[in-house]
């Protein structure tokens, strides 16, 4: 996780009223590659002129003129929604002698625990719910933030962990007709066909030489994102050059603020 969506909700009770999984999922169709894309998880803005893909927070609409990536934060949780996790679902918080693990680059956000199949289950009870809005507010695909956490688990997690509860996920979006994402975590992107990845979205992969990996396990199905923090405009620059014609490659600020805002930053190869 480099960047996030901005008060993103961890709790189930959010939910799209009544709504039920279509009995037959329409098919699973992953981005257009080389499109025009936005991130746009701080904030819901209209699309730039020629967009046609664009991730959003998974309690937002997608477009209906672009292809829509439904964001979600699915290892790890938002610092707003501790008290729900440790009330409601305690068990599924990763403990080490007794003390919740937590983020440390973002205070307040805690490590789900993915350690034991019986776990990965029940956080796979409650990340099917988030599924079914991001369905029923038309995304296409989903982006299941944090497959790296067992980096920052402080040896409670492994790789095999993220990858078994990677696969759960990829069901149960397969299940309702979303492609799914692999989020950054390069190392595992040659574990593309046994988990069943349809692309990737890869953040500030130029800055640290990751792009390579990206593009030989998924070919043109990658999102490039370079940040404005970043040396400015340099490595998006570089990355345009590099492989903008075969890929999407766009230029964000950090904090993936609005047009209106001051920080607002975005360009497109």
């Amino acid at each position: 996780m480099i960047t996030k969506a901005l008060g993103m909700l961890a709790v189930v009770t959010i939910t799209a009223a009544g709504f039920t999984p279509p009995a037959q999922a329409r098919p699973v169709v992953p981005p257009p590659v080389n499109a025009a894309a936005d991130y746009q998880l701080g904030d819901a803005y209209p699309l730039p002129g020629g967009v046609r893909v664009v991730s959003r927070d998974w309690r937002d609409r997608s477009p209906a003129a672009a292809y829509g990536i439904c964001y979600l934060n699915t290892f790890q949780t938002q610092p707003e929604h501790r008290r729900w996790w440790r009330t409601r679902h305690p068990q599924l918080l990763l403990r080490r002698a007794g003390q919740l693990v937590g983020d440390r680059d973002w205070p307040g956000e805690y490590l789900l625990d993915i350690s034991t199949t019986g776990k990965r289950r029940a956080l796979g009870r409650i990340t099917s719910r988030w599924m079914d809005v991001c369905v029923a507010h038309g995304f296409r695909a989903v982006e299941p933030d944090n497959l790296d956490s067992w980096t920052r688990s402080r040896g409670q997690l492994d790789q095999s962990d993220a990858v078994a509860m990677s696969r759960i996920l990829v069901r149960q979006a397969h299940r309702r007709g979303l492609a799914v994402a692999q989020k950054n975590t390069a190392e595992l992107a040659s574990r593309r066909g046994d988990v069943g990845w349809d692309f990737a979205v890869a953040e500030e992969c130029q800055v640290y030489r990751e792009c390579g990996v990206f593009t030989r396990a998924y070919g043109a199905r990658v999102i490039e994102i370079e940040y404005s923090d970043a040396g400015g405009r340099v490595n998006f620059d570089r990355a345009c050059a590099a492989r903008g014609a075969r890929i999407s490659v766009l230029y964000r600020d950090r904090n993936l603020v609005g047009p209106g805002a001051r920080q607002y930053r975005f360009a497109t190869c």
